[in-house]
């Protein structure tokens, strides 16, 4: 089969290689779609050491079933593997495995390759049947759309809650969604690009905020009347978002922390424990993909504004050279084997 292969860091090679052999208990999905991740692109460069290479990456996919399970099936797959069998799979938190793995990751413990091939062999627990009418492209966004979906299920949300995210890529635009279906009455963006900041508002935001060229801070307390909002979700991962999402968090209010791209962020901890807020951390998904394809199937949630380009899979390392290089306007871009 051809397959993206990341050879060494920042070079890619579109190649042939050995078809994936299902085991026992796996089906082998032909792939229709796969969407380039962020962890990819930091991954690519070798700045999360989560992507050694030689490594097929590739998570975020939909395609149908060729061999195994229900042959023929649409199908969309969860990004983890896990065992079933640890105490955490057992409380059904499998995003917390004992013995984790995520495809196209290669990193010191395990190596699995993932979806940027024409084929890939999956566990048949992790896969779910595609809804009638949602395409491929748009099914393969069912991953990010758990990973919001799961951030917002791990923070009590009341109705009519004012929210903040902090961060509007694409994971921050799909929480700006799930706030809305979970009641939220206002919601606020913030970002450094007025371009994301637009596509927030049209998906759901009723403000958005640039640091950049105004102080969010303020504005945010004066959106809220000092009071500051009920929760926030961080979507980045650095130190300043991770501060601006505590500090402008209500006395009692609760904080989602999504971003993981820097191992460590000061925490504002004076702010923290004299105004009683509680912090959520946020990993993956567990068992939200049935719901997440019915938000998406019912245009509950709408990944189209977030798509910025389907292209060929053998086009697959000029797209990330793109997304690495930050190219203004680019959000999501699927690749088609």
């Amino acid at each position: 089969m051809k397959a993206l292969v990341l050879k060494e860091y920042n070079r890619f090679a579109y190649e042939d290689v050995k078809d994936p052999e299902p085991g026992p208990g796996e089906v082998l999905v032909e792939v229709k779609a796969c969407g380039i991740c962020g962890s990819d692109v930091h991954g690519m460069d070798g700045s999360t050491g989560r992507r050694i290479p030689p490594v097929i990456m590739g998570h975020e996919a939909a395609g149908v079933v060729v061999e195994g399970g229900a042959a023929g099936g649409r199908v969309t797959f969860d990004s983890t593997i896990y065992c079933g069998e640890c105490a955490y799979c057992r409380r059904g938190r499998v995003n917390l495995c004992k013995n984790r793995r995520v495809l196209g990751v290669s990193c010191e413990e395990y190596r699995c390759d993932g979806a940027f091939a024409e084929f890939v062999a999956v566990p048949e627990r992790i896969v779910y049947p595609l809804p009638e009418g949602l395409g491929f492209e748009q099914a393969a966004m069912t991953e990010p759309v758990s990973v919001a979906f799961h951030a917002v299920q791990r923070v009590p949300v009341a109705l009519d809650d004012t929210a903040l995210v902090v961060g509007a890529g694409v994971i921050g635009l799909l929480v700006v969604q799930v706030l809305r279906a979970a009641g939220c009455g206002r919601v606020i963006a913030v970002d450094v690009d007025d371009g994301r900041l637009e596509v927030a508002c049209t998906l759901g935001a009723d403000q958005g905020f640039n640091p950049r060229t105004g102080d969010a801070a303020a504005e945010i307390a004066a959106a809220t009347g000092g009071r500051g909002v009920d929760v926030a979700f961080e979507a980045v991962g650095v130190a300043e978002t991770v501060a601006l999402a505590v500090n402008a968090v209500r006395k009692g209010g609760c904080v989602g922390l999504i971003g993981n791209v820097s191992p460590e962020a000061r925490l504002p901890l004076q702010a923290a424990v004299t105004r009683e807020l509680s912090m959520f951390g946020s990993c993956a998904s567990s068992g939200e993909y049935p719901a997440c394809l019915d938000l998406l199937a019912r245009g509950v949630v709408d990944v189209g504004p977030l798509l910025s380009a389907v292209a060929p899979l053998e086009e697959g390392a000029a797209w990330f050279e793109r997304l690495h290089a930050g190219e203004g306007g680019l959000l999501k871009v699927v690749l088609t084997p």
